[in-house]
């Protein structure tokens, strides 16, 4: 059985998770395999190449990263938080969250919000909604639980 996590947790896990660079990049690496270094700012044309730098620095200090001869690609934790960001979208999606028309890293951005809003109380009303949002908190917890990064876990320690 898994840990029940702390409300903190979640927010810290969604707050850190939220980026948009880190959401494209894994995102980008995860539906179009390794991205070879040389090709990013092409691959990645609507992020500056700071947000890109950035976005790089985040997920290897997560460890989302793989370095291999073809480029970047995605560890473990790389494509766990990728299946993460598809379960919170398509949640958003069904349910035109935030808005009907919005793009795939807002809709990431905004059931984020929610997931750390609703930790400790669910709140969402019976039927779909609770079955695929439990499933995106549920994904956040595996997540935060299978690879523990100290940027989110930090001292704030594991509720019992």
């Amino acid at each position: 059985m898994m840990p029940a996590l702390s409300p903190r947790q979640v927010q810290a896990a969604s707050a850190e998770l939220s980026s948009s660079g880190l959401i494209r990049l894994v995102s980008e690496i995860d539906d179009h395999g390794a991205i070879p270094l040389r090709t990013l700012s092409c691959t990645l044309a609507d992020l500056t190449r700071e947000q890109i730098r950035q976005a790089i620095g985040q997920a290897d200090r997560l460890g989302l990263l793989d370095r291999s001869h073809a480029g970047l690609g995605l560890t473990p934790a790389g494509g766990g938080l990728a299946d993460l960001y598809d379960a919170s979208a398509r949640w958003a999606r069904r349910h035109d969250s935030p808005a009907p028309v919005c793009d795939f890293a807002e809709r990431i951005r905004h059931t984020f919000a929610l997931l750390g809003e609703t930790s400790s109380d669910p709140g969402l009303t019976a039927g779909e909604t609770d079955a695929e949002f439990g499933r995106a908190r549920r994904l956040l917890a595996e997540w935060i639980c299978t690879h523990q990064p100290r940027q989110i876990c930090g001292d704030l320690g594991i509720a019992a």
